[in-house]
């Protein structure tokens, strides 16, 4: 319960912090045709957002793994078989999730100015990922319900099912609403 609460806490005080400050800056200026519109500190800025986003997103993983190991409570020898299969499990989300944090991004930045058919893309995106990690789910389920029967494996889909809700909760309530200010 300890790492669980500790999840909670990252989450609502992270996941808040690096969405917020791009969904509300609404200062973009047009460049003069032919020169580049990102200034030093636009450039600066957004490579410390990168870092920031890299520091908040490995304390996260630590976290996760936390409580996935606390919730786990595996033997020495099933933790040898379970965590390689979850080492590859996070590689693969950590890269659907760089797509995510993409998405979430070009939002941010046109939540109040979107047409018609840049929302539709942007929502088919997010449908896709959502997808697309199902999908991860269910392949990492059935690779641990092999290597260590099927509660061990239920047991791991519904721990990192409700980690992952927790986290989606947080995200979409840090997002304003498309087509209204914050």
């Amino acid at each position: 319960m300890r790492f669980q609460n500790r999840v909670l806490l990252a989450m609502l005080l992270v996941l808040p912090v690096f969405l917020a400050p791009e969904g509300r800056a609404q200062t973009k200026t047009q460049a003069p045709a032919g020169k580049s519109a990102a200034t030093p500190e636009a450039t600066a800025h957004k490579k410390n957002m990168d870092a920031y986003i890299a520091l908040m997103r490995r304390d996260i993983q630590q976290e996760k793994t936390e409580v996935m190991g606390a919730m786990m409570a595996l033997s020495a020898q099933d933790s040898a078989k379970f965590w390689p299969i979850y080492s590859e499990y996070d590689v693969e989300l950590t890269k659907l999730n760089d797509q995510r944090v993409a998405n979430i991004k070009e939002y941010a930045q046109h939540y109040t100015q979107l047409t018609d058919d840049e929302a539709d893309k942007l929502i088919q995106k997010s449908l896709a990922y959502q997808k697309q990690r199902g999908e991860l789910l269910a392949q990492t389920y059935e690779k641990v319900k092999q290597a260590l029967g099927g509660v061990t494996a239920a047991r791991f889909a519904m721990v990192e099912h409700q980690i992952l809700t927790i986290i989606d909760l947080q995200i979409l309530e840090s997002l304003p609403v498309a087509g209204q200010s914050m």
